[in-house]
Formats: C-alpha cells, sequence, structure tokens
C-alpha cells in the first residue's frame, strides 16, 4: 500500500499504517505552511474543529494559515488507536503543539480525534476534533 491511501483493497492493518503515515503528512504540511499539501489530504467537505470549539471549512482553514492566522511551530501527535470500519478511519489519541493564533503564541495538549474516509480508493481527512486535557493529565 502507498502512503496516499490509492490501494481499496488493504488489509485493516495495512489501512492503520496508512492513516498514520497520513497523520504524519498532514501535520508536517501545517507546520511547514504546505497548504497545498495539506489541501490534498483533506475532504472537501472538511469540518475542522478547533480546542477553542471554533469550527473550520477547508476553505476557512486553508484562509487562515496561507494569512498567517494559524502558525504551527512544533506538533506531537501520538496515536493510541485507529478504528477501521469499512471505507472509515477513526484516529483516536494526542496533539501537543507550539502554535501562534492570531498573533497570541500557544501551547497546546489536547486529545483528538480524526476521520479518514475512503472515496474513489483515497483516503482524505473528513473531521478532526481535539478536546483540551485538564492540567493533570498533561
Amino acid at each position: 500500500m502507498t502512503a496516499d491511501g490509492l490501494s481499496a483493497t488493504a488489509t485493516d492493518t495495512d489501512t492503520e499504517t496508512t492513516i498514520r503515515a497520513l497523520e504524519d503528512a498532514r501535520f508536517t504540511a501545517v507546520i511547514e505552511g504546505d497548504i497545498d499539501a495539506f489541501t490534498s489530504l483533506a475532504h472537501p467537505d472538511l469540518a475542522y474543529t478547533h480546542s477553542n470549539a471554533l469550527v473550520d471549512t477547508l476553505d476557512s482553514y486553508r484562509e487562515k494559515l496561507r494569512s498567517g492566522f494559524y502558525v504551527y511551530h512544533r506538533i506531537d501527535h501520538p496515536v493510541d488507536r485507529i478504528i477501521v470500519s469499512g471505507d472509515t478511519a477513526v484516529v483516536i489519541g494526542e496533539m501537543h503543539a507550539d502554535i501562534t493564533a492570531a498573533g497570541v503564541r500557544k501551547t497546546l495538549a489536547n486529545r483528538s480525534m480524526a476521520v479518514w474516509v475512503r472515496e474513489d480508493s483515497r483516503w482524505q481527512l473528513l473531521g478532526y476534533q481535539p478536546t483540551v486535557l485538564p492540567e493533570e493529565a498533561r
């Protein structure tokens, strides 16, 4: 299976490997400011929720990246589990990051859920939802 998720006949283990690679690729894309690479991984109907509960579409998130509203300096994203059901993969893990949002430097510590769907033999990020970890869990 290739890292771009083109095989539609993968086993769950192959799919999990692919999804892990795609998660790495999407986080690398935002750290590097490679909006085209991020866009190529995202579903057109992306719902990208932030830890402050604001929700972006693919277009609005892309514009915030392009304008420098969000600048990602570092992201660690340990994966606890990947659940594969048909053409859907749900990634349960964490996202720890140093970012600048609206000109303010922040450190994030979140549990997270990412939803990937396979359409036309290609995996795409459909949804992302972080939840702030309480201080004692960081």
